[in-house]
């Protein structure tokens, strides 16, 4: 595509010289300048037809390309790093950083080929006079100083331009998300549209309008630097209008030829421009474009065997939070001594900001470590290895996401698995599962919730993780989750983890776990319950 961009380029500087040569001969055009002239024109047609026929293609290509490419990078990145930067910047970055490389790279192929014709003016400039090409030469590259500062301070309010964009996309964000205690309160609707949307959408607005108005004072310098120069070719010194007629109607006729790409260059600059800033942008997430192993296949080469039995085990374990500065540690789990054996159910108790969700991350996988071991059976986790780690946990956790299919799972008879819980759940006439997709995911949040604990129970691995699950369920269905799917994940031999505050039904589980302020303040079997606490439901 880039070889049919100069090639056009080419032909166009050639079909200028033979437009020059024919307008400064007296008698009439010969045969061969008309042979040529044809031959040009065929030539820059075709070639600039076929590079913007494989533009089409390729610009499509590459949107699609880097939007996957940056979604598995988002995907492989750390949790803690992906939350530090908030969803809003992420879906900045998969949105508009991604259309503004993409467009960054479908003008390249216009940038070359206008180049080319610049080039191939510059060199038939030079064929007709040395001397004069210099001199245009020295101007124009003082011309090209001046723009590229300023340029740069456009650059910079185009930067600026972009963090602006993703403030106001956590703005909309806000809105969908608080719309109901937006309609709620007529003070707090208007105070949130009049004052922190309208802020942050009046910022974006405001560095537009003077990033557009530093490139407008570009252009504008630009073209007053263009028609100097044929002031100067037309006016200048004796030098110049000591050029025979032929060389100066060249001179003046190339630079006239020239005015329209040079005008397409600069408008291609703050496309450029925009696609630099994305590609910091998403430089800044610690996001590559860089190939990395996607297939299962690469992955399970790159893999350390893990072993499921034996348990997962935390010695020592310490993860901590730290400010926006990334010093001063805000909250700290641990040091934390925890075993999860297999064919164990074990509650895990505790006050908000205890420590709980944190520890579940931990015990995961999803948080690394800062001190300390977590190992499965027997194997430390580390980085080589905790991508396949995670893969043995099923997790249901308290701020889930519930696809509409169900991806990643083709085990035999799953279908018949899933209508008869669906049955269970009493769901049977809300939904159903028909070549691996929920006919609706359209229900209450408790509903939903029942699904995501289908889905986790189908995934069949060995070790479960349920984060207050039955908080918001119905006394049934409290009763069926710690009564019947508990026991008999434990009876499948399935190492179990739930956080939950429904006491009653301690005497179901192997141990209680209490934490507080990120520690491990007591741990208990249901048969020596601490002092005070009352059984409130028999054992049968």
């Amino acid at each position: 595509m880039l070889a049919a961009g100069v090639l056009s380029g080419l032909f166009s500087a050639g079909t200028l010289a033979l437009v020059s040569r024919a307008v400064s001969q007296t008698e009439h055009s010969s045969g061969l300048l008309l042979a040529g002239f044809i031959v040009m024109v065929v030539g820059k047609i075709g070639s600039n037809l076929a590079s913007q026929l494989m533009l089409a293609g390729y610009s499509q290509d590459s949107i699609l390309d880097i939007s996957l490419a940056l979604s598995a990078r988002v995907i492989d990145a750390p949790l803690r790093a992906l939350e530090q930067h908030g969803p809003a910047r992420i879906l900045t970055t998969l949105t508009e950083d991604v259309t503004a490389v993409a467009w960054a790279v479908q003008c390249l192929p216009q940038l070359i080929m206008n180049g080319a014709v610049v080039l191939g003016c510059a060199a038939y400039l030079a064929w007709l006079s040395w001397p004069v090409f210099l001199a245009t030469g020295v101007l124009v590259a003082l011309g090209t100083l001046a723009y590229r500062a300023l340029h740069r301070r456009a650059f910079a309010v185009i930067h600026a331009a972009r963090t602006a964009r993703a403030a106001l996309f956590e703005q909309f964000r806000t809105l969908t998300s608080g719309i109901k205690e937006l309609m709620m309160h007529a003070g707090r609707r208007d105070a949130y549209l009049n004052d922190e949307l309208h802020r942050a959408a009046d910022r974006y607005r405001a560095y537009n309008i003077a990033a557009a108005r530093q490139y407008a004072l570009a252009d504008g310098f630009t073209q007053l630097l263009f028609y100097g120069v044929i002031g100067f070719l037309l006016f200048g010194t004796s030098s110049v209008r000591s050029l025979p007629p032929q060389a100066l109607v060249g001179y003046v006729l190339a630079m006239l030829y020239m005015m329209s790409p040079l005008w397409s260059i600069i408008g291609i600059i703050p496309a450029l421009s925009r696609g630099q800033a994305a590609l910091q942008q998403i430089d800044a997430l610690g996001l590559s474009l860089e190939r990395e192993p996607s297939s299962g296949a690469e992955l399970a080469e790159q893999a350390v065997p893990l072993p499921a039995r034996g348990g997962v085990q935390l010695r020592n374990a310490v993860f901590s939070y730290t400010d926006d500065g990334g010093g001063k540690p805000v909250f700290t789990l641990g040091p934390v001594d925890f075993q999860l054996h297999a064919g164990e159910l074990v509650f895990v108790v505790g006050g908000n900001g205890s420590g709980k969700s944190t520890f579940l991350k931990v015990l995961t996988g999803l948080y690394p470590l800062q001190n300390g071991t977590l190992t499965c059976g027997g194997a430390e986790v580390a980085d080589r290895n905790r991508r396949q780690f995670r893969q043995l946990f099923s997790v249901v956790f308290a701020d889930f996401h519930l696809f509409e299919t169900l991806l990643g799972l083709d085990a035999p008879g799953l279908e018949d698995v899933a209508a008869r819980y669906l049955r269970v759940l009493h769901l049977e006439e809300k939904v159903s599962v028909s070549e691996g997709r929920f006919s609706t995911t359209s229900l209450s949040h408790g509903q939903r919730r029942r699904l995501a604990l289908l889905i986790a129970y189908l995934e069949n691995r060995p070790f479960y993780i349920f984060d207050e699950w039955a908080a918001d369920q119905d006394p049934e269905y409290k009763r069926f989750f710690y009564v019947q799917l508990l026991p008999e994940l434990r009876a499948k031999g399935k190492g179990v983890v739930v956080v939950t505050h429904d006491d009653r039904y301690f005497h179901l589980g192997d141990r209680v776990v209490k934490f507080e302020e990120g520690r491990v303040v007591s741990t208990w079997t249901p048969e020596k319950r601490p002092a005070g606490m009352v059984e409130t439901v028999s054992k049968g």
